[in-house]
């Protein structure tokens, strides 16, 4: 009897640890595409997003006026799925990305500024500078590469032994920040290619994040191994305070002033930091796709609004606003 006591009480434990601090009750939400998406960007104000469906492909919505702005179409000639999106600090410009080439889209003018491809391996992340004139890619050969597409100027990043995992590029595409699956995350500058911080981890390297004005920078891996780095010093700030064995982030993303870290996982989770102590302010659950199983999304972006709410978006095809008022 002791022993089937002491079992229901490591249950509920566990129960309580995982999933009762979450909560489904948003305060609004824009469905945007009902057979779901395979990306989703925010802009850095929450107003505007623009998705990918393999029905629809490349829409920009803006949900302020809850209205869709126009459909850019497809990325290239072939028609390939796109799986990655980034939207500029100064939400004009985005790039849009497949495994083997990327594009520059003008939002303000809803049009294409070209297309670029990769030969020498597949795209596994991609970032964009404020101005839209510099990209950052991170490729399955174990290279970053920053380009200037303005200029034509290439710089290929080659401290990585591995696959290069994620990238964050500074608003102004100075910094580059990349991490791989040599447990490894590199702070760098674009305009020499030297390490200017190395920030070790136990397992591979799978979700980095800069601060937009160059305060901290986010890293974390395939363990439960979440830290926010101090750039200044180059030391660890605080590690993310979790019961979880794991932590696998499918996007982070601090908010303006630093005080805030915005993550999402691949199963809908949705969570607010406190960057100076590591604590969890605030959990979510994702709505998930209508009839999918296991009823999961993955949690593509994430932002604050000018209501100061939390604006996501995922693999459902939805964005749903949350309170994190105190």
């Amino acid at each position: 009897m002791r022993i089937i006591s002491h079992n229901i009480v490591v249950a509920l434990v566990i129960l309580l640890l995982n999933g009762c601090f979450y909560t489904s009750g948003d305060l609004q939400n824009w469905e945007l595409e009902n057979q779901g998406t395979s990306a989703f960007a925010l802009s850095r104000d929450a107003r505007f997003a623009l998705i990918y469906s393999k029905e629809h492909h490349l829409v920009l919505w803006d949900l302020y006026e809850n209205k869709m702005l126009a459909e850019l179409g497809e990325q290239d000639p072939q028609a390939n799925a796109v799986s990655r999106i980034r939207i500029s600090d100064n939400g004009r410009f985005a790039v849009t990305a497949s495994q083997i080439n990327f594009a520059v889209w003008d939002l303000a003018w809803t049009q294409a500024e070209g297309l670029w491809s990769i030969s020498d391996g597949l795209i596994r992340d991609v970032d964009i500078s404020s101005n839209g004139e510099q990209v950052l890619l991170g490729l399955s050969n174990g290279k970053a590469i920053y380009v200037n597409l303005v200029t034509g100027r290439r710089l290929e990043f080659l401290a990585h032994r591995e696959k290069v995992n994620t990238v964050a590029l500074s608003s102004n595409g100075r910094f580059a920040l990349s991490g791989g699956n040599d447990y490894k995350a590199y702070l760098w500058d674009t305009t020499t290619g030297l390490v200017l911080r190395t920030f070790e981890h136990e397992q591979r390297v799978n979700r980095v994040a800069l601060h937009r004005d160059g305060l901290y920078a986010f890293t974390s891996d395939g363990g439960n191994q979440a830290v926010i780095w101090d750039l200044k010093s180059g030391e660890e700030m605080t590690s993310l305070k979790s019961w979880s064995r794991q932590l696998i982030f499918s996007t982070a993303r601090f908010s303006d002033d630093g005080s805030l870290l915005l993550t999402g996982t691949p199963s809908s989770r949705i969570m607010v930091w406190d960057t100076s102590t590591g604590k969890r302010l605030h959990g979510f659950e994702a709505k998930p796709l209508k009839d999918t199983r296991p009823p999961r999304a993955v949690v593509y972006d994430a932002a604050i609004d000018n209501q100061n709410r939390l604006i996501t978006g995922t693999s459902a095809g939805i964005a749903q606003a949350w309170d994190i008022e105190d």
